[in-house]
């Protein structure tokens, strides 16, 4: 049973791994005037460096010989890769490009898609609330794209590869840091080829730019890496209801970031379309709560039932073993009034 200091450190673990996501939008900029492309090819080089030497101290290499038999697995790191490099590579240039409001959307309806992915790929059965969330997340994009005059498609791309990697991610079933490595080690040769090409013709930032900015572009892999470690240590600590809430911390420190530090643009239309987004989360959330309230009574009242059942057993069983001894005894008090003390 989980301690309620291991709680407590698990919590606090989450809060730190959706708040770095959420505050990421500050660090991208610090990394120009690097190109997205080339701090998304960063990114995959130095995580690669940190994970491994963070699998090194943790001697965690024996999934290694195991995912090299499986070209299942293989296939799946792959895509798993491909699409994340898609979702890393566009939230970096959206930040960039000042489209950080529009950015935190595409987390904000990352759960609505993942529903929407479950019941297309999974065949998954939706509770009424369910439905009417991903109802109201369609109204709300509908709303948004007769606001811009165009879907938001940097939303809607970010939503879609970020719910395709979940789903890759639940079929590929490894840890963190395993998944990051051998994600970015697919990664790696393309990534490193890319910067190479940089240079050679003259527009690589990296050491063009000092020594800080080196170093920050090398510190990608830390900040990629070190939010995954404290998800891992929440995942561990804490019920996935409590993880399911502590996500919405990412988005709206991100939508927040982009309407008061960054100052972009809020009209209308999109505070409309965002309201009708955190309506449908506050319905997902509510079922979510509702559904595992539920199941926790009913497990409660199963254990009941199944102690009640043993004990109901023990008492029969207690019943039969004295009834058996009564009989037992039975014929030998019957036997001894015949016996005639004369005799």
């Amino acid at each position: 049973m989980k301690t309620e200091s291991e709680g407590r450190a698990g919590l606090l673990y989450g809060i730190g791994a959706y708040g770095m996501w959420g505050l990421v939008p500050l660090f991208w900029p610090l990394l120009k005037p690097a190109g997205a492309v080339e701090i998304l090819a960063h990114r995959m080089v130095w995580s690669l460096a940190f994970v491994g030497l963070a699998l090194l101290a943790l001697r965690r290499w024996s999934w290694i010989p195991e995912l090299l038999r499986s070209p299942r697995k293989l296939a799946l790191i792959t895509v798993a890769a491909a699409v994340i490099s898609v979702n890393w590579g566009l939230y970096i240039w959206s930040v960039n490009a000042g489209k950080v409001v529009e950015a935190s959307l595409g987390y904000f309806i990352n759960p609505l898609v993942t529903i929407a992915l479950g019941v297309l790929v999974l065949k998954e059965r939706l509770r009424p609330a369910q439905w009417a969330a991903v109802g109201v997340g369609f109204a709300a994009v509908l709303v948004l794209a007769i606001g811009y005059g165009q879907p938001p498609w940097i939303s809607l791309t970010l939503a879609f590869s970020f719910a395709i990697y979940g789903l890759v991610k639940k079929k590929l079933n490894l840890g963190g840091l395993e998944s990051l490595a051998a994600e970015t080690a697919v990664l790696f040769l393309p990534a490193l080829g890319y910067l190479i090409w940089l240079g050679a013709q003259g527009d690589l930032a990296f050491g063009s730019e000092g020594a800080g900015h080196a170093a920050l572009l090398a510190s990608t892999g830390i900040v990629t890496a070190v939010p995954l470690v404290c998800f891992g240590a929440a995942a561990i600590r804490v019920p996935l209801s409590t993880l399911g809430l502590l996500q919405y911390l990412a988005p709206t420190f991100q939508f927040l970031l982009g309407v008061l530090y960054f100052h972009e643009a809020m009209p209308p239309e999109r505070w409309a379309g965002f309201s009708l987004v955190w309506l449908a989360l506050t319905l997902l959330t509510w079922d979510a709560l509702r559904t595992a309230r539920r199941s926790r009574a009913a497990m409660a009242e199963a254990v009941a039932d199944a102690v009640a059942s043993v004990e109901a057993a023990a008492s029969v069983e207690a019943a039969a073993s004295a009834s058996a001894s009564a009989s037992a005894e039975a014929p030998a008090s019957a036997e001894a009034p015949a016996v005639h003390p004369g005799r």
